[in-house]
């Protein structure tokens, strides 16, 4: 899952936060890559998060793209501070359709208190990626702050 220059502590780290996720497990979603501000999140393009005409819901598009750009602004924080997202804005693209769902998120720019992050979203068939949604995030980080940590 992780680069071979990432630190194992990140990667227990984030592992561990995402494995506490309940909504995750729901959508069947797993981590696949963790590196310094990027994540990687994968989930199966299931029948049950469909809308009506077939399509992955947006709610569920939005929901990995939000954890993957959240977890790559938690790769930037010390162990121990959390990050929470204040806002963010998607653009669907295309139709969410497929055999399954990959979320890669990336930090734009790391700061003390708020995060700029960003996700794509990816719908691929048969091995072929195409982009169907875009998101764009601000993350607050979360400092000594009782029940709210990595």
């Amino acid at each position: 899952m992780a680069d071979m220059t990432t630190d194992p502590a990140l990667v227990a780290r984030i592992e561990a936060s995402f494995a506490k996720q309940a909504m995750m497990s729901t959508l069947g979603a797993r981590l696949v890559r963790v590196a310094p501000g990027e994540v990687e999140i994968a989930m199966p393009a299931s029948p049950h998060l469909s809308q009506q005409h077939g399509f992955v819901h947006a709610g569920a598009v939005a929901t990995i793209a939000d954890s993957a750009a959240g977890y790559a602004g938690l790769t930037t924080m010390p162990a121990g501070n959390g990050i929470l997202t204040a806002e963010f804005k998607i653009n669907l693209l295309a139709p969410a359709t497929g055999d399954e769902l990959v979320a890669k998120g990336r930090v734009v720019k790391a700061g003390r208190t708020l995060t700029l992050a960003m996700a794509e979203v990816f719908a691929v068939t048969d091995g072929r990626p195409r982009l169907c949604a875009m998101l764009t995030a601000t993350l607050m980080a979360i400092v000594a702050r009782e029940g709210i940590s990595d």
